[in-house]
């Protein structure tokens, strides 16, 4: 595995797990399950599977490479590649891919983000190598996720054999070597549009895991985004030296905010998608997490060793450990605290959880000024 590099994103602050996630300790830091591993932590121990733990680099933002060091003490600090602000995925990806580049022009890169949930290891190390042996023919893989609903929260990878896909939902040992070309990809739909792709068979969520060599995507930023190929790649001897930070720091003040999917994957005509065989969540709110909680009789999903409840049903509930929470009649819930916060909100509600935190830290700019 010496040329299999994993790349996690982990520098975002994750807004839809306030109360819990801050801009000061996001999500992809905390123990969200429950389990006595953050989510980062579960992302790493997974990608040991794939590369080798010293060729696993965390591009987060530069507040929290401390946070990063401090809950993965094995790795190198060079390991952890800070981004003085954030602007989106596709400058991350062009600065880890740079380095790498100029440290191995033979790696496999394997990008994941640090907030998936994924709980068969073995079938998720065999859907990478897959993926691996599209890229090292100078492909873009990616990996798709089998929709089990018409979900308007993912985006949505289209390729061309329906029939071929029916047939693999029926053979899990099949599907994890099975590699098809994309023929586009589509965007969050609205729901009339995510039912009619679940229907036609031939639609996988986009996981946002993508698998590529360094070359292929330092080509494709080329191709398709020249200035930030120019920015990042203009001088390759900065990598892995003294200056690369500055170097790195003035290519992220004068760059463009763009994701990967509008900077290469809407663009590249060498794309596969590999069919996974693997339980997956991207963890984005308090309801995705509905799933993969343990349930009392009532349905309810707790986290917490003093939480008492009585008369309610299917609520999602975290209380830190210690506290004592009796929570009385409510159905269809999230209840959530941290240190110094409270929410309880309606499970119908969590669209709108953003625009409630907004209005919530705008009050309290209001009382200290």
């Amino acid at each position: 595995m010496k040329n299999n590099y994993s790349i996690i994103m982990a520098g975002g602050i994750g807004s839809r797990f306030w109360p819990l996630s801050t801009a000061e300790y996001p999500k992809q830091f905390l123990d969200i399950l429950g389990i006595g591993k953050s989510l980062l932590q579960m992302t790493f121990d997974r990608l040991e599977h794939v590369s080798p733990s010293e060729n696993i680099y965390i591009v987060t933002n530069k507040e929290y490479k401390d946070i990063v060091l401090e809950q993965l003490p094995g790795i190198r600090p060079e390991q952890v590649l800070t981004e003085p602000e954030r602007k989106n995925t596709a400058p991350c990806i062009a600065y880890a891919a740079a380095k790498i580049h100029a440290l191995n022009p033979n790696a496999n890169l394997i990008i994941s983000p640090a907030d998936h949930l994924i709980l068969q290891q073995d079938n998720f190390s065999a859907t990478i190598q897959a993926a691996i042996t599209s890229a090292e023919k100078g492909r873009i893989a990616t990996i798709g996720i089998q929709p089990t609903r018409p979900d308007t929260g993912y985006g949505y990878i289209e390729f061309e054999q329906a029939d071929e896909a029916d047939a693999l939902r029926q053979d899990s040992v099949k599907r994890t070597s099975v590699i098809l070309p994309v023929k586009q990809f589509r965007e969050k739909p609205d729901l009339a549009t995510a039912e009619s792709f679940v229907a036609a068979g031939n639609f996988y969520w986009n996981s946002g895991i993508f698998i590529w060599k360094s070359q292929t995507v330092l080509d494709a930023l080329k191709a398709f985004q020249p200035n930030l190929f120019n920015l990042f790649c203009g001088d390759m001897s900065q990598y892995n030296s003294a200056s690369e930070q500055a170097y790195v720091d003035h290519c992220f003040a004068t760059c463009e905010d763009i994701s990967i999917d509008f900077a290469v994957m809407e663009h590249a005509k060498n794309i596969d998608v590999v069919l996974s065989n693997f339980d997956w969540s991207d963890l984005g709110t308090w309801g995705s997490l509905d799933t993969h909680l343990n349930k009392d009789s009532n349905g309810n999903a707790v986290v917490g060793d003093l939480v008492h409840l009585y008369g309610s049903k299917n609520c999602i509930v975290n209380i830190p450990k210690g506290k004592i929470a009796v929570i009385d009649g409510l159905e269809d819930y999230i209840i959530i605290q941290s240190d110094d916060k409270l929410m309880i909100l309606k499970k119908e509600n969590e669209q709108a959880l953003k625009s409630y935190v907004n209005e919530v830290n705008a009050s309290i700019k209001e009382v200290i000024s």
